[in-house]
């Protein structure tokens, strides 16, 4: 068995494609047709955007016949079928391509069909090999690759609008995890950026709750086809984020851009803008109706939550600095966190 690496533009694959020098092998492949429409418009618009996608993998033989290579796509039908479909006209772009919503492919301008055509896709062409030695090359690669956690797992079964709605506001706010190192960058490689917005959501829908992996699959089965939520959770969330990035971004480097102080942090937000479900009997705090009060005495207070975090001083804040400390996803702490971080927005400690 021989494998090559090569790259070829889509015009070249697409081509290929269309005079049947590409075929699937449904020894190797499901079904097309997989994927719902917003799964193929982000597919889509990473193409027009320029980012990679995983490379695809052909097995090449020569046709005895023709006396052509004949190509079978071992690995990467739904990609393709979603590159042909999208030239041929067959879908138009979501809400997640921004920009260029409800466009198909020939509203597209030129220079934009051109790169797309452009565009090069990393291939492994496996050559002098039978199928039995083709599922042995899988399956010796899946051999060194880590197990999927939970996130993973929901990021690989779902295509649907939850997912889609996760991806596109991590488009826009992925950096923050990383830059204000909230997440390391191996974290958001294995989808903590993504389980952190649908525990957020979590919080929107059922309030202070402790998250487990069952509530966080509820809610992408729920919401995978048909999500009713969406623009309310958008705004919110979107709300929220905009907030700490514009408004208070001396946070940043403190204690409470800890994961789990951060995800509470959001929460109090949240409640002192549009009051969080069930949270108000909970933690004895009704919503104001704005994210915060004073900014310069909200910095203040959160700083000071901060530094007695990270000191481990009991004296004046002890209760929320036990339920910092203790870290986890838990409610009860969850919900000790955020009534201190509700007071400290609105000025309490300055």
């Amino acid at each position: 068995m021989k494998v090559d690496e090569g790259k070829y533009s889509i015009s070249e694959i697409v081509d290929w494609y269309r005079r049947r020098e590409l075929v699937v092998n449904t020894e190797y492949q499901r079904g097309g047709g997989l994927w719902p429409a917003p799964a193929k418009s982000y597919f889509i618009d990473t193409i027009l955007k320029e980012f990679p996608f995983p490379k695809l993998y052909f097995h090449e033989r020569v046709d005895r016949e023709t006396k052509r290579p004949r190509r079978e796509i071992v690995d990467g039908q739904q990609r393709i079928s979603t590159i042909v479909d999208f030239v041929d006209g067959k879908f138009v772009l979501g809400k997640n391509a921004r920009g260029l919503e409800g466009k198909h492919f020939n509203e597209l301008t030129e220079e934009q069909q051109e790169a797309f055509y452009s565009y090069t896709v990393s291939v492994d062409v496996i050559r002098n090999a039978n199928r039995s030695e083709i599922l042995q090359m899988f399956r010796r690669m899946n051999a060194f690759t880590l197990p999927l956690n939970a996130a993973e797992k929901r990021h690989s079964e779902f295509f649907g609008e939850f997912k889609d709605w996760v991806n596109t506001l991590l488009d826009e706010f992925g950096a923050m995890f990383v830059n204000w190192h909230i997440l390391t960058s191996r974290q958001v490689v294995r989808m903590a950026d993504a389980e952190f917005i649908a525990d957020i959501a979590l919080a929107i829908e059922e309030g202070i709750v402790s998250t487990s992996p069952a509530k966080l699959l509820g809610l992408y089965k729920k919401n995978d086809e048909i999500f009713p939520g969406r623009e309310v959770l958008d705004e919110q969330i979107r709300g929220a984020l905009n907030t700490v990035l514009n408004q208070l971004s001396e946070i940043q480097g403190t204690y409470i851009t800890k994961p789990h102080i951060f995800h509470s942090l959001v929460c109090a937000l949240l409640h002192n803008q549009f009051g969080l479900t069930k949270t108000e009997e909970v933690i004895g705090i009704s919503r104001t109706g704005a994210y915060f009060s004073e900014r310069e005495r909200a910095l203040i207070s959160l700083k000071r939550l901060a530094s007695a975090h990270e000191e481990k001083d009991l004296s004046e804040f002890g209760e929320y600095v036990n339920a910092a400390s203790e870290g986890g996803n838990r409610a009860p702490q969850r919900a000790i966190r955020v009534k201190w971080l509700c007071q400290a927005l609105r000025g309490a400690f300055a």
